[in-house]
């Protein structure tokens, strides 16, 4: 088994400085226990696999370079919170290198499926080898990389759905709410599933009024778009709770619970590079109690069998279980 100080040694001979304090830091473990029951087959929607860089070398083009977290600390993870399934999502670190995501999936078994990232260079060959080994969907990350010109962000939504419409996949979204507005058309008109990370990236001290949030309410309502109730610390300032997620999420699942999924965003990486520091330098993870965050679920939505839909129903479907 790999030890921290051998990934360690491997990250720098793959040219990434990881300073003491890095060293001993590990992916976040939840320290409250979930208090209320999870049903069989629940699942995390949206994790994220950092393995060894010597093997799995992060993208050139990256903004920011976090810790590791392994397929063994993820298990871990979701046998302390109940998690029978996962999806893995390919971030922003790697580029259209899906090899990570896929050595998390392989390593997880037949409980996990996965979101890629693909460029032109994909091939149609690597889009089969890919649904063969449980990716359902691909991911287009505007938020990290601050795409928010619609004149930018409508035609790459066009293609990624023309991209994959046959192969019953779904189109998923890191973004903001202005780009949802400027893509609810496209969205409504889509004939894949389209997936919107973190609360659609609302920001949670707006409350449900803020600009665009209706916007993302109405093609959930019409059951054109899931959203992932994840990543409430991305949301909101408020932990460890993240009470003014609240609205938002009871907002989402009153518009239409079968189109809402959870997920954790474990390891729970920090996407900003801290002024000063370099895009190499390793940017801490943040240290989220995952425990107490799925608590939070139970009151969202109280009802234990709209919270079914939510962590196994919705999930089953979408990602093929």
């Amino acid at each position: 088994m790999l030890t921290r100080r051998s990934m360690m040694l491997a990250s720098i001979a793959a040219g990434v400085t990881m300073n003491s304090r890095t060293v001993v830091a590990k992916a976040a473990q939840p320290a409250t226990p979930v208090n209320f029951d999870i049903p069989a087959g629940a699942c995390d929607c949206h994790t994220h696999i950092h393995p060894d860089p010597a093997k799995f070398p992060f993208f050139a083009g990256r903004v920011y370079t976090p810790e590791l977290a392994s397929p063994e600390e993820m298990t871990a993870l979701h046998k302390a919170i109940r998690m029978e399934r996962v999806v893995i999502v390919t971030p922003s670190i790697y580029g259209p290198d899906n090899s990570a995501t896929l050595f998390g999936m392989a390593a997880r078994g037949a409980s996990a499926r996965g979101v890629a990232v693909i460029d032109d260079k994909t091939s149609e060959a690597d889009l089969d080898a890919m649904g063969k080994a449980g990716i359902r969907g691909i991911r287009l990350n505007l938020a990290t990389g601050g795409v928010n010109d619609p004149t930018v962000g409508r035609p790459r939504f066009s293609a990624a759905v023309e991209r994959i419409k046959a192969r019953g996949w779904h189109v998923q979204l890191f973004t903001s709410l202005a780009m949802i507005t400027a893509i609810k058309d496209l969205v409504l008109a889509s004939p894949v599933p389209v997936v919107f990370d973190h609360f659609g990236g609302a920001q949670a001290a707006l409350g449900v009024g803020q600009p665009g949030f209706a916007d993302l309410v109405e093609v959930v309502k019409a059951g054109k778009a899931h959203v992932k109730i994840s990543g409430a610390y991305r949301a909101s300032k408020l932990g460890p709770d993240y009470a003014d997620c609240t609205p938002l999420a009871q907002a989402l699942i009153a518009a239409n619970a079968d189109r809402i999924v959870w997920g954790t965003d474990w390891p729970h990486p920090d996407s900003v590079t801290p002024a000063g520091k370099q895009i190499s330098d390793v940017t801490p993870l943040f240290q989220i109690d995952d425990g107490r965050l799925l608590n939070q679920l139970a009151v969202w939505t109280p009802d234990a069998a709209v919270r079914k839909k939510i962590l196994v129903d919705n999930s089953a479907r979408l990602y093929g279980f």
